[in-house]
């Protein structure tokens, strides 16, 4: 039986920000293109992947859809960050991605491309400019997100700009966050009203603005239902019912909320969080007990054969620059509120994985060792999702690290594997496999010096849905292959 995990594409593939899009009968994920182990965000050009809309399980890979190059600016703008695709009412493609220079002091341009067909290759059109034919440049041409709503296309865009992230601190959230109330006065003068997002209007070209671009939220977040989960960057914006929903990235940065409206341009109020890449917030988890290492984090909600779907990105390495795409079934209530969901290993399969055969050790969705950070730690000690030789494992698994996978469907008595290999202090100890993350050892794992991979295994007796933890408790540090079920 065919089985998908998260992430959701093959492991060697980096597609963050992704925006996902039902056409004809298939949905198609548009996104950055991460480089494995890449030195700057989006160093890859454009590519996309398909499935058909009653099969999540089955992605077929539609190769490169755009190159950099294409785009008149190139070289000296070569980074595409994050797209988005609409229809136009020619029955034509638009992709609209913003270009910028460099990283991290970027500047940026709005382009577009457009294609006959949905996974074509696209051919550049243009830069988005207002009716005097100067480029756009109100707010951070940042990206961008469109909706063709009855005809009419909007485009949104923007960016809370000019504050400091102190990426390795473990207080570096709260730090942020203090340093912007303490000097928002100060940054809302300085920035001359750049900051939040905007929609415009745009013509038939596809490329002119009509009026005047609006920012949708308060400029002042102080005292309204926002405070706590104010605006950052990745603008989504999808139309449910009569209702706009703008899906967008906080100041937390892990985290993708949403407002909701009457109005596509006006009257958002804020509705909740629909995902964290840490699973903080959900059922109350606070910051410090994360799942995962934290980044920042940029999706949207799509409608795909009877079921709503959240898509997001996780982080590997020790860095934000390689990030990977997955996935979530979410529910919109009747009242309109999208309960946080818990992100997982079974993502887009419909229900628990099969505990048959070997996965990789790297769907977890849980890889904590209580000392993880926001982005950057590239100089501390922390197990993390790795390439090296073509091999994709969990490095750096030492005392008191807690890996876990949601869910497996179990049969009852069987014996579970993991292949691993010993690093450069000699190990000695065990490892703990547990249904819950702080539950009772049900059996143990032995961890022998090897530096080749091999296979450690242990008797459990589980039926039905379970997660599966597996807890290191020893001396040294090990990585971590697969796990399998024999």
């Amino acid at each position: 039986m065919k089985q998908v995990f998260n992430p959701y594409l093959p492991l060697n593939e980096y597609i963050p920000d992704g925006e996902p899009h039902v056409f004809g009968g298939r949905v198609y994920v548009y996104g950055s293109h991460d480089k494995e182990n890449g030195e700057h965000f989006c160093m890859l050009d454009y590519v996309t992947y398909s499935a058909p809309i009653d099969n999540l399980k089955d992605w077929t890979y539609e190769g490169i859809i755009y190159k950099a190059s294409k785009d008149p600016l190139y070289p000296e703008y070569k980074y595409m960050f994050a797209p988005d695709v609409v229809r136009g009412n020619d029955g034509r493609y638009y992709l609209y991605y913003s270009l910028a220079n460099d990283y991290p002091n970027c500047s940026y341009v709005l382009s577009v491309a457009v294609c006959d067909t949905p996974c074509g290759e696209f051919e550049f059109l243009g830069h988005v400019k207002n009716k005097d034919g100067t480029l756009l440049n109100d707010g951070v041409i940042f990206d961008p997100a469109v909706l063709n709503d009855n005809g009419t296309i909007r485009l949104y865009y923007g960016m809370w700009w000019n504050f400091e992230r102190d990426f390795c601190e473990k207080e570096s959230i709260e730090k942020q966050v203090a340093t912007f109330k303490k000097s928002k006065e100060e940054i809302l003068a300085s920035t001359n009203g750049v900051m939040g997002p905007f929609v415009v209007t745009l013509d038939s070209d596809m490329i002119t603005a009509k009026n005047t671009p609006k920012r949708i939220f308060p400029r002042d977040f102080s005292g309204t239902d926002f405070e706590g989960h104010e605006f950052f960057e990745a603008s989504s914006m999808r139309k449910v019912g009569d209702k706009y929903y703008f899906i967008y990235s906080t100041f937390q940065g892990h985290e993708l909320a949403y407002a909701i409206s009457d109005y596509p341009d006006r009257d958002f109020k804020f509705g909740g969080v629909i995902v964290s890449n840490g699973d903080i917030g959900y059922k109350g988890r606070k910051y410090e007990d994360m799942v995962m290492r934290i980044g920042n984090n940029h999706g949207s909600i799509e409608y795909i054969n009877g079921n709503w779907y959240i898509f997001y990105h996780r982080h590997t390495t020790k860095t934000e620059l390689s990030r990977q795409g997955c996935a979530e079934k979410i529910e919109i209530l009747e009242n309109g509120f999208i309960p946080q969901v818990e992100i997982t290993s079974c993502g887009l399969n419909g229900g628990p994985l099969l505990a048959s055969g070997s996965y990789p050790s790297v769907i977890c969705c849980h890889l904590s060792n209580g000392k993880l950070t926001y982005g950057y730690c590239a100089d501390k000690r922390v197990p993390h999702l790795i390439c090296e030789n073509n091999e994709r494992f969990i490095k750096e698994v030492e005392n008191n690290t807690v890996i876990g996978y949601k869910y497996f469907d179990f049969k009852g008595i069987t014996k579970i594997g993991v292949k691993y290999r010993t690093g450069d202090i000699t190990p000695c100890g065990k490892l703990y496999v547990t249904t819950k993350e702080n539950g009772t050892p049900l059996c143990y794992l032995e961890i022998n010096d090897s530096k080749e991979w091999t296979t450690t295994l242990a008797e459990i007796c589980l039926y039905g849905k379970e997660a599966l933890y597996f807890r290191y408790e020893g001396s040294g540090d090990i990585d971590i292959l697969e796990i399998s079920f024999r």
